[in-house]
C-alpha cells in the first residue's frame, strides 16, 4: 500500500511517516504543497492513500481534494485531512470537498491509526 504526506511542514511530514512505519506502512511519498503532490500523483498511478494537510502555500489541501476529486481514476481514494482548522464550517466544507475523513492537529499516533482503518474499511 503507497500512501502520500502533503503537509508545508517537514516536522509534520516526518512526525506523520514516522507513525505509519511504526503502523506497518512503509511505502510513503510525500510533498510540500498542493502542486508539488499533484506532480507526485502524475508519476505514481499506484498512490493508495492521500493526507493532506489544508493550509499549504502554492495550492492549499482543499484545493488539492477537489483537483484529485475531479479525476475519475481518484474517485475511490481515500483521502484523510490533517489540519488545524477544527471548527465544524470547515470540516463540512472539506467532507463536501471529497475527504474521507479528517484530523485535527496535534493528534495522536491512535487517531491517525483509527482515521486510516477507518477508511480503508
Amino acid at each position: 500500500m503507497r500512501l502520500l504526506v502533503v503537509d508545508d511542514s517537514s516536522t509534520m511530514r516526518r512526525i506523520i511517516k514516522n507513525t505509519l512505519a511504526r503502523l506497518g506502512y512503509k511505502d510513503v511519498l510525500e510533498a510540500e504543497h498542493g502542486i508539488a503532490a499533484w506532480q507526485v500523483m502524475q508519476e505514481n498511478s499506484d498512490i493508495d492513500v492521500l493526507i493532506t494537510d489544508w493550509n499549504m502555500p502554492e495550492m492549499n489541501g482543499l484545493e488539492l481534494v477537489k483537483k484529485v476529486r475531479a479525476e475519475d481514476k481518484y474517485e475511490d481514494m481515500p483521502i484523510i485531512m490533517v489540519t488545524t482548522e477544527g471548527g465544524k464550517a470547515e470540516v463540512i466544507t472539506a467532507l463536501r470537498a471529497g475527504v474521507n475523513n479528517y484530523i485535527v492537529k496535534p493528534f495522536t499516533p491512535q487517531v491517525l491509526k483509527e482515521k486510516l482503518e477507518d477508511v480503508l474499511g
